[in-house]
């Protein structure tokens, strides 16, 4: 444009005319522009708005200077200058309207990423902790609550196997209680049928000792052999005292309270008998009178665990304090039997008392503990009542 520009005012008769008509055909807003020479000779510069685009994204781009000037002249001499001076703010706002474009579609796949990878996490994760929850509970003892079957195929085929386990361990757990109710049913009965044996036995025996005894005393004319030191004195003492060892025994084969007196009654007799043993001890209880309305091997199991915890702290307690709870509580009879003694060591293994405890409490469904709280051990048992249609 220059070259022709400049060609035309060589030729022409009136070149200042027509490098007027020129500049003003060209408006100023434009890209090109006509600069006389008399006006500043500095480098033009391109146009640049930056409205809405940052000071920080325009600092990381080079934008080139491209506007230059090109010479006018008339003859020899220069008159002006053709400016090529260009706006690049569209260009600047397009730049940064894609830029914004790239980071938010960028960062709507990052957030689809991750919420992809949150849901895959947890659809991979819920199915393994439902199932280690599940094998949680089976360990406890729970076997009704099925674990769902989700997740991959691999963690449902583990989901199954463990359901069918649950089921196979629930029989399992089923016959054992079966089995040990059978086994403390049959216990009961052999001790009873001993029991009856021995009174049946040694009861008109030791009556005829006695008797027997009492009759010799009366043949004793001797004033020195009628003291307390005589034979037949000391052999009326001698089966009392087997009498004596004879209840003690008989009582614990089968108490015979427990069918006459009832269970409430029972257990304090035994608790005043194991008072009479060891004055020492302070005996205190709490227990629901409705406990009388318990039968068959609830109320056995009641009473031997009872009786084995009290014979406990009377041989190795050494305590100043029994204390013997028995109530009717949501659906189940809570037993517990408390004392100040010295404790049971932690490397100790249970005796066949206690463990024919556990058994007992097992067989019906029940649970039992032995722990130390606040200086008192304690005997804690739990029986559900819908153990006594189970009987055996």
């Amino acid at each position: 444009m220059t070259k022709a520009l400049n060609a035309a005012l060589a030729v022409t008769a009136n070149p200042q005319a027509t490098l007027d008509a020129f500049a003003e055909s060209i408006e100023s807003g434009d890209a090109i522009r006509f600069r006389k020479a008399a006006a500043s000779a500095d480098s033009p510069r391109i146009r640049l708005t930056t409205d809405g685009v940052p000071q920080w994204f325009i600092s990381l781009l080079r934008i080139p200077n491209v506007a230059s000037a090109y010479p006018v002249l008339i003859g020899q001499r220069r008159v002006g200058d053709i400016l090529f001076v260009p706006d690049l703010s569209a260009d600047l706002l397009e730049k940064w309207l894609g830029f914004l474009a790239i980071v938010l579609s960028g960062s709507v796949l990052l957030v689809l990423a991750a919420l992809s990878a949150y849901l895959t996490t947890t659809l991979a994760l819920r199915p393994l902790e439902q199932l280690g929850a599940g094998l949680a509970r089976m360990q406890q003892g729970d076997y009704d609550s099925a674990i769902p079957l989700l997740g991959p195929p691999e963690v449902r085929k583990s989901c199954e196997k463990a359901n069918q386990l649950a089921l196979r361990l629930k029989q399992l757990a089923h016959d054992n209680r079966s089995m040990l109710r059978k086994i403390v049913s049959l216990q009961d009965d052999e001790r009873r049928e001993l029991a009856n044996e021995l009174h049946d036995e040694l009861g008109p025996l030791l009556f005829a000792i006695r008797a027997n005894a009492i009759a010799l005393s009366g043949y004793v004319t001797d004033a020195a052999a009628s003291g307390a030191e005589a034979p037949s004195n000391q052999l009326l003492e001698a089966a009392e005292a087997v009498q004596h060892a004879s209840r003690r025994i008989l009582e614990g084969l089968s108490p015979l309270y427990l069918e006459e007196l009832g269970l409430e009654k029972s257990i304090q007799t035994l608790l005043q008998n194991a008072h009479s043993t060891l004055p020492t001890v302070a005996t205190a209880s709490q227990l629901d009178p409705r406990l009388d309305s318990l039968d068959g091997l609830l109320s056995q199991t009641i009473y031997r665990v009872i009786q084995e915890a009290v014979t406990n702290v009377v041989r190795h307690a050494q305590a100043t304090t029994l204390n013997v709870a028995a109530a009717i509580r949501d659906s189940a009879v809570t037993i517990e039997v408390s004392d100040d003694g010295v404790g049971i060591p932690d490397d100790a293994s249970l005796g066949r008392g206690l463990a024919g405890m556990s058994d007992r409490s097992r067989a019906l469904d029940g649970k039992l503990d032995l722990l130390r709280e606040g200086g008192r051990t304690i005997v804690r048992c739990w029986l559900p009542l819908q153990s006594q249609s189970r009987q055996v």
